[in-house]
């Protein structure tokens, strides 16, 4: 009796935490099928498009399917988002390979080939993660200024000019250096969990280093990989602090500038559907990410708790 009382308040813990979590994410994304005037009659009313009741009263109220292909074609074509989606792929993916590329060959011989000082310098790699990233914005401001100017002296002769403010590049740079100490923590775990059997085998049957890492240990380190990446997309994809101090231009602008600008341009027009809709276009490949990869993340925090 105690038992089955037990499970049944787990579940319906389950339950509401599931209800708190999907129902504002099923409220977003009905709402940007609405339009601004059938939210603002009931914003809690279910899309035409899904046999909701018609409104009334509401004079020039278009109709529901044109309410809906507008709200995503004025978000994708008007609001640019077409070009600020293209800008997040970049920025997310160049700085995804760059942190995955640092940071398995760092952890690695951290992980594998202990020598003087190797312990105080994972030390310091994890420091970094002790200090809030807005405190580091003012100083690497003026460190990317100062950069900038002394690339660019020293270019010049060749007709090259260095720009790391307003640029994808610039942002990519910050975003690999903020997620080092955290994917070179996982990653160190999970390589040092591998057995150091399979890479002697690699030596004996005539493999280097480097073939070794790259074909025995690198993909048997795929589910700390995997859940390193997941962690940082997930940052890096919804990051807008630093995206706003470092981009001005807007067609350099990635996904959280542009939900942020259509956001105050909404409160000005009333086009609550149009917000609702680019929440939507920034919302679904993160949620897409997680659910083609949910059984490898489990996986791996599974697998990195083991050992590290």
């Amino acid at each position: 009796m105690a038992g089955t009382l037990r499970k049944t308040l787990i579940y319906a813990a389950l339950l509401t935490w599931l209800a708190l979590v999907v129902l504002p994410l099923v409220w977003v994304v009905f709402n940007s099928l609405r339009s601004s005037q059938e939210i603002f009659q009931n914003p809690f009313g279910i899309p035409w498009l899904f046999g909701g009741f018609p409104y009334e009263g509401v004079e020039g109220a278009p109709d529901p399917a044109e309410a809906a292909v507008r709200n995503y074609e004025t978000a994708w074509v008007s609001s640019q988002f077409s070009r600020f989606f293209v800008n997040s792929i970049i920025v997310t993916g160049a700085s995804l390979a760059g942190i995955l590329a640092f940071a398995a060959m760092a952890s690695y011989i951290l992980a594998r080939f202990p020598f003087r000082g190797s312990r105080l310098l994972f030390l310091y790699f994890i420091s970094g993660m002790m200090i809030p990233a807005q405190l580091v914005l003012v100083p690497l401001f003026f460190q990317f200024t100062y950069m900038s100017d002394w690339g660019s002296a020293a270019l010049r002769p060749l007709g090259y000019e260095l720009q790391l403010h307003d640029t994808l590049t610039g942002l990519v740079i910050i975003y690999i250096a903020l997620s080092l100490p955290f994917t070179i923590l996982v990653l160190t775990g999970f390589f040092r969990s591998l057995p150091g059997t399979l890479r002697e085998a690699g030596i004996m049957d005539g493999c280097g280093e480097y073939r070794v890492f790259w074909h025995i240990m690198l993909p048997l380190a795929k589910p700390g990989i995997i859940t390193a990446a997941i962690f940082n997309f997930l940052g890096i994809w919804n990051e807008y602090l630093f995206a706003l101090v470092f981009i001005n231009t807007e067609s350099k602008s990635t996904l959280p500038l542009g939900l942020a600008s259509v956001s105050m341009q909404a409160q000005y027009r009333s086009d609550f559907g149009l917000m609702f809709a680019g929440l939507v276009i920034v919302l679904a490949p993160t949620l897409v990410v997680y659910m083609l990869l949910q059984r490898r993340l489990t996986k791996g925090i599974t697998v990195g708790a083991l050992k590290g």
